[in-house]
């Protein structure tokens, strides 16, 4: 009796959030151990990067030092709970695991570098998400059982996204591009490239647009048949979801996301891209993309 009149006691001082989370389900589905923060009411779930040895700038780095990947969850506003987390990646674990938080519910909010001189190179992928708890655990899940599956088939990251070959020299039909992409763009020495501006405020009252920076852009290289396309998006909050669902359904990685700017109206995403294949399929990718960012 006295066991349970303490835990009635101990409930009635434990903010909302802790009594709203299901810490042993969120623990079952994700398949970690986390910690609960009573007073920030948020349950934390970590998951140490031991399994391949990295090194700063020659010096070997421990998972406590900065490669940990965890996701913290807390109840939410117009949901039952809110998830917000940040994986540690390699770069050929990054666009897979995207791609299965993404088809899982969550969002990507960030990917950028914590380190330089880093070896093998690491990459940090910051994700979020609103919803029942059940689904963003199994969201979180399923972006590491995609790193196992990666790790698992090649303990060691590769060196390259593989597909075809690029030719070095360049030879690039600009005119099947403008057609896909339904514009003109920039021809150079066998290579094509576009780019779409869009109007921003900065905080000093200065409008600037594509001649500012403030662009997304395609540019191609290699041959008809064996291309690469690398390249920028500028998306506002509402769009960063959506395109990136877009771009990675038809196999462009991304390789960045982050700001360019602060304090501007409307807010704008910036996130770069790599793809590989025919011209005109990758064209098709990027005019998918751009129907959302600039319809």
């Amino acid at each position: 009796m006295k066991k349970y009149i303490v835990m009635i006691l101990l409930l009635g001082f434990l903010p909302q959030a802790v009594l709203a989370l299901d810490t042993v389900r969120i623990e079952e589905i994700t398949g970690l151990k986390g910690t609960l923060d009573e007073k920030a009411g948020v349950f934390k779930v970590t998951s140490p990067r031991n399994d391949v040895a990295v090194t700063v700038d020659g010096r070997t780095l421990d998972p406590f030092l900065g490669l940990t990947s965890w996701a913290a969850f807390t109840a939410g506003k117009e949901a039952e709970t809110m998830v917000m987390g940040d994986l540690v990646l390699f770069q050929d674990e990054v666009n897979p695991v995207m791609s299965a938080a993404l088809e899982n519910g969550l969002t990507i909010t960030a990917l950028h570098n914590h380190f330089f001189y880093d070896d093998p190179k690491v990459y940090f992928m910051h994700i979020g998400g609103e919803g029942e708890a059940g689904k963003l655990a199994t969201g979180v899940r399923a972006a590491f059982d995609a790193v196992g599956k990666i790790r698992a088939a090649n303990a060691k990251p590769t060196e390259g996204f593989g597909g075809p070959v690029i030719a070095a020299e360049n030879s690039i039909s600009a005119e099947p591009l403008e057609e896909i992409l339904g514009m003109k763009g920039t021809a150079k020495d066998g290579m094509f490239k576009i780019s779409v501006g869009r109007d921003v405020e900065m905080d000093c009252g200065c409008k600037v647009g594509g001649a500012m920076g403030v662009a997304s852009w395609a540019a191609f290289g290699g041959s008809d048949d064996a291309a690469s396309v690398d390249g920028d998006f500028a998306v506002t909050a509402a769009e960063l979801q959506p395109t990136l669902k877009s771009l990675r359904s038809n196999g462009i990685n991304i390789v960045a996301i982050h700001n360019h700017m602060t304090a501007e109206k409307p807010q704008i995403i910036f996130f770069h891209y790599w793809g590989k294949g025919k011209a005109g399929e990758l064209a098709k990718a990027v005019k998918a993309a751009l129907q959302i960012a600039h319809p």
